[in-house]
């Protein structure tokens, strides 16, 4: 089975002004500092080809910043990230959309960003907006969603372009319950294409268990634990009574 995403020593680090009184930020100015926080912090894995993978810790752990370096959203401080010449989409509530824009626009936007050519994302559009339930909200701009509406727009366009690797993060929960058990039955669906491989971030063991066949297990930006889904997914209940 060949490769589809090897991470190796990887690190992420944010950067932000140490906060300090306005005072003090007048008199030192060009002189503040800068703190940095160690998000991700040497993590290395390999993913074969049509896994199905959990990504599972605490809030704060990383997962969501290893996600997005992995989307090539975040560039690596340190490391590597190959994907192996394979396509990939980020499904994750607040990325990727450009809030004046329609749906329809973002639509476009979002398929040209997964490297999709504009006469592909013609053939599917229409599909994708059939899925997304939006009917007349498809033009509309997407500021003017709910959260719901969001995340159903976001999901239609994964689900529906197909890139070899899919990032979901924390999403299969959002809208309402007929359009919750319609995303499930379509990761399921799409999950079933022994090719594609898929990472999904989620703190529902019962859904992970479901969906995956391997768990890659972080914890304050540092891998603690990866392997088969029962045992480390037992493992980290452990870890966190």
């Amino acid at each position: 089975m060949s490769k589809a995403i090897t991470v190796k020593d990887l690190w992420i680090v944010y950067k932000s002004l140490k906060s300090v009184s306005s005072k003090r930020a007048l008199f030192s100015f060009g002189k503040n500092k800068l703190e940095t926080f160690e998000a991700v912090r040497g993590v290395s894995f390999e993913i074969e080809e049509g896994q199905v993978v959990g990504l599972i810790g605490k809030n704060g752990s990383g997962k969501s910043t290893l996600l997005r370096s992995i989307a090539g959203i975040f560039s690596p401080d340190k490391g590597d990230i190959d994907l192996h010449g394979k396509t990939v989409s980020l499904l994750s509530i607040g990325v990727g959309f450009q809030n004046k824009l329609s749906g329809r626009e973002n639509i476009y936007l979002s398929g040209l960003l997964m490297g999709f050519k504009k006469a592909e994302i013609e053939e599917k559009i229409d599909k994708i907006i059939e899925f997304s339930e939006l009917g007349a909200f498809i033009d509309k701009p997407v500021k003017t969603y709910s959260s719901g509406m969001y995340s159903k727009l976001a999901f239609s366009i994964t689900a529906v372009m197909e890139t070899d690797i899919m990032l979901i993060d924390e999403v299969l929960s959002v809208g309402d319950e007929k359009f919750k058990k319609k995303s499930y039955d379509k990761i399921k669906e799409l999950i079933s294409d022994k090719t594609r491989t898929v990472i999904i971030v989620s703190h529902n063991s019962d859904q992970l268990k479901k969906l995956c066949d391997h768990i890659v297990w972080i914890n304050d930006g540092v891998l603690m634990m990866q392997g088969e889904t029962d045992e480390v997914l037992e493992a980290y209940k452990e870890f966190i009574k």
